[in-house]
């Protein structure tokens, strides 16, 4: 894995109009990077805990769909864009086509071990053609958005679930999901000061965040499920029961994320950064 370090912009330029002065907002800048897997690479990453690769695994799946959704949502109104959001969210598509490049890579192991994955790819490839032929524009960013929302939830409880999640895992592909987890916290709050500044309201925002929640729950599910029953992990105890005790624990984080992100007066600014991905992203960008 190589981590291209470059100098971060200034926060004030960053700032869109109208968003909230704060610490939680953060300078956004691009940093290329390149995840390089081993031969010998197992794609179930975890020694002691394959349960949780398996579903790790089953989100990466819908990120080369899900991402690429968003990327043509949020550039088609970029162009109607001013001043600091404007350079701010071409940054921020800069990062989210990097995402989901690095996992159509990983994915493709992950495919070539798991032939079924193929027709789970058919399936998120057509519900996010569907969604682009069918939805207007601003419900592609409203979209997005909520995404971004949803991406900033699993930030902050995965962070909260380190050393657990992330302990005798293999380092590359554990890394390529911190990497990722790292740029949602980064970006946070472009995609909704896109939506806020094209006039999108909350019931809009609302319904599209909760389908990117449901499209996410529904695919990882599916994709997690085909490579325990291929591992046979299917058939331990153990295994659902981590999995229901981290969806239960999740849902704490997203939901009341959720909840707030609707309010008129919240903003992502508000909501305070993981400290793991500072010190992750201090560490690896060095390299």
């Amino acid at each position: 894995m190589s981590i291209a370090a470059f100098p971060a912009a200034d926060p004030e330029a960053a700032r869109p109009a109208g968003a909230v002065a704060d610490a939680g907002r953060r300078a956004l800048a691009f940093h290329p990077t390149r995840f390089e897997y081993p031969p010998e690479m197992n794609v179930i990453w975890h020694r002691t805990r394959p349960e949780f690769a398996c579903a790790a695994n089953g989100v990466s799946l819908l990120m080369p769909y899900v991402e690429p959704y968003v990327v043509r949502s949020i550039r088609a109104v970029a162009s109607n864009l001013d001043g600091a959001l404007h350079d701010e969210t071409l940054a921020y598509l800069r990062q989210e086509g990097q995402h989901h490049a690095q996992h159509r890579r990983f994915n493709d192991l992950v495919v070539d071990r798991f032939g079924l994955l193929s027709i789970s790819e058919r399936w998120m490839s057509g519900v996010f053609e569907r969604l682009t032929n069918v939805h207007n524009r601003r419900f592609g960013v409203a979209f997005a958005a909520g995404f971004e929302a949803v991406a900033f939830a699993a930030a902050r409880w995965t962070a909260d679930h380190a050393s657990e999640l992330f302990e005798d895992a293999d380092p590359v592909p554990s890394g390529l999901f911190q990497w990722h987890l790292a740029e949602e916290v980064e970006h946070k709050c472009v995609a909704i000061d896109v939506y806020r500044a094209i006039g999108g309201g909350r019931v809009m925002y609302a319904a599209a965040m909760t389908l990117s929640a449901v499209l996410l729950a529904l695919f990882a599910w599916i994709n997690t499920m085909v490579m325990l029953v291929a591992t046979r992990r299917v058939v331990h105890p153990m295994a659902h029961l981590n999995l229901v005790r981290w969806t239960v624990s999740f849902l704490f984080e997203l939901l009341p994320t959720m909840v707030m992100s609707v309010s008129e007066r919240h903003h992502p600014s508000q909501l305070a950064d993981p400290l793991f991905y500072d010190l992750w992203l201090q560490e690896n960008r060095a390299r």
